[in-house]
C-alpha cells in the first residue's frame, strides 16, 4: 500500500494550477451560483430528461463535435469529466500529498463550460491519500453513477465506459510525470506512475488495457473516430479508423 504523509492544503489549492487547466479546482463555491452539483447530473434515471445538466453537455458536446449520434458525443463527455476527476485527485496526491473530499454533492458544474470542464468545490476537506481512498473518491463516488445514468439512455458498452476511466487516469498521470520531471522533481513523478498502477489495477478499471511505463493503450475505443475528421486516439485499441464497423469493441 502506498500512504502519503498528509500535507494541509491551503484554501485555494493554488499549488494545482501550474499543472493546467484539467488539474484546477476552483473553490469558490458561491461564484458558482446556482449551477448544478454533479450529484444532480447523475441522478438515476435522469440522463436524458429536459432539463438534467448531463443531457444539456451530451447535446452541447454533439452539437459542438457534429456527433452522428449522441452515444459519440455522450463517450466523450464522459471521457472529459472523467479526467478532470481524476487529473484534480491524482494532481492534489502528488504536489498536497493528500486529497480533497470531492462528494459529487459538493461538487458544482458548469454543463454550458467550455473544455476542460468547470468545476467549483465548496470547502476543502483533507481526506488521506492511499490507491484505495483515490479509487473510493473518483471511482465510487463520481464514475460508477456517471456510467450508470449514461448508460441508462446511451449504447455504451461497459467495457467502453472502463476504457474511458482507465485511459483518463492514464493520461492525467502522464502529464503529472511530465510536469515533474521538467521540474526536477524525480519523486513526484514516480509517485505518479505508482498511484495509477496501482489504480489501474483496481477492479473496476482492470482489464481496460495495458500500462508501460507512462504509455497507455485501452482495450476498447472511445467512439472518437466517428466524430468527422475524428480518426484514433494515441491510445485507441484501433491502427487507424474503422471503414464499416458499426460499433467499436466494448473490451
Amino acid at each position: 500500500m502506498v500512504l502519503l504523509l498528509f500535507v494541509d492544503f491551503d484554501p485555494g489549492l493554488a499549488a494545482l494550477r501550474p499543472l493546467g487547466g484539467f488539474f484546477v479546482l476552483r473553490t469558490d463555491a458561491g461564484a458558482a451560483g446556482p449551477l448544478p452539483t454533479l450529484a444532480q447530473a447523475y441522478a438515476a434515471g435522469a440522463a436524458d430528461e429536459a432539463g438534467n445538466p448531463l443531457s444539456f453537455r451530451i447535446r452541447k458536446v454533439a452539437h459542438a463535435l457534429g456527433a452522428p449520434e449522441l452515444r459519440v458525443a455522450a463517450s466523450v463527455a464522459h471521457q472529459g469529466l472523467a479526467a478532470r476527476l481524476w487529473s484534480i485527485a491524482l494532481g492534489c496526491a502528488v504536489v498536497y500529498g493528500g486529497v480533497p473530499d470531492l462528494d459529487a454533492r459538493h461538487l458544482r458544474w458548469d454543463p454550458d463550460g467550455s473544455a476542460p470542464d468547470d468545476l467549483w468545490l465548496s470547502g476543502v476537506r483533507p481526506l488521506p491519500v492511499e490507491p484505495e481512498r483515490l479509487a473510493e473518491v473518483v471511482l465510487d463516488g463520481h464514475l460508477a453513477p456517471l456510467a450508470t445514468a449514461l448508460r441508462a439512455h446511451h449504447r455504451l458498452a461497459p467495457g467502453l465506459l472502463r476504457g474511458n476511466a482507465a485511459s483518463a487516469l492514464a493520461g492525467a498521470a502522464r502529464e503529472l510525470d511530465r510536469w515533474a520531471r521538467r521540474h526536477g522533481r524525480p519523486d513526484s513523478a514516480a509517485l505518479a506512475r505508482s498511484l495509477a498502477a496501482r489504480l489501474l489495477a483496481h477492479p473496476q478499471l482492470t482489464g481496460a488495457g495495458t500500462l508501460t511505463g507512462t504509455a497507455f493503450r485501452r482495450r476498447s475505443c472511445c467512439l472518437y473516430y466517428r466524430v468527422p475528421g475524428g480518426g484514433v486516439c494515441g491510445d485507441c485499441c484501433f491502427p487507424r479508423p474503422p471503414r464499416s464497423s458499426p460499433r467499436a469493441p466494448s473490451g
